[in-house]
């Protein structure tokens, strides 16, 4: 049951994504490694299948498909990739922490739409009557006509 926990992504307090609705596959990478890369697959693709995924509701859901954008796939699944480390295990700590910092993001509902307000009468009036003085401070710095 432990090495179950450890599959888990923890999102938050409240939310935990089980292990068993992300896959992970490790695949050749570039980067950092030298000959290494061609030889070991450490680059790891995590899929999540979020629109089969009971741990979400719906409005987080399709918050969180519109922040993943094109790691998207067309069944719903969020595929990331990560192979910034050289090692597997490093990478696959960072895909799960991009994953979560995603979900995160998603959690965090929209502010509400603004309102739009006019001035107020005295607003108007007390605007129009600073840029009066303002103007006539203006015009006495210039030279007096003859």
């Amino acid at each position: 049951m432990a090495d179950d926990d450890d599959r888990d992504v923890v999102v938050s307090a409240r939310l935990r994504i089980p292990g068993d609705e992300i896959e992970e596959a490790f695949i050749r990478a570039g980067g950092p490694g030298g000959q290494n890369v061609n030889k070991v697959a450490t680059a790891v693709q995590l899929r999540f299948h979020a629109a089969a995924s009971p741990s979400l509701k719906a409005d987080v859901l399709e918050r969180l498909l519109k922040l993943a954008g094109s790691r998207v796939t067309k069944n719903g699944e969020i595929l990331i990739e990560a192979s910034r480390f050289r090692t597997q295990e490093r990478n696959r700590q960072d895909a799960r922490e991009r994953l979560a910092a995603l979900i995160r993001e998603a959690l965090i509902p929209p502010p509400p739409p603004r309102r739009k307000t006019r001035p107020s009468k005295g607003a108007i009036e007390r605007r129009l009557a600073a840029k009066k003085l303002r103007s006539g401070v203006k015009r006495d710095r210039n030279r007096i006509g003859d």
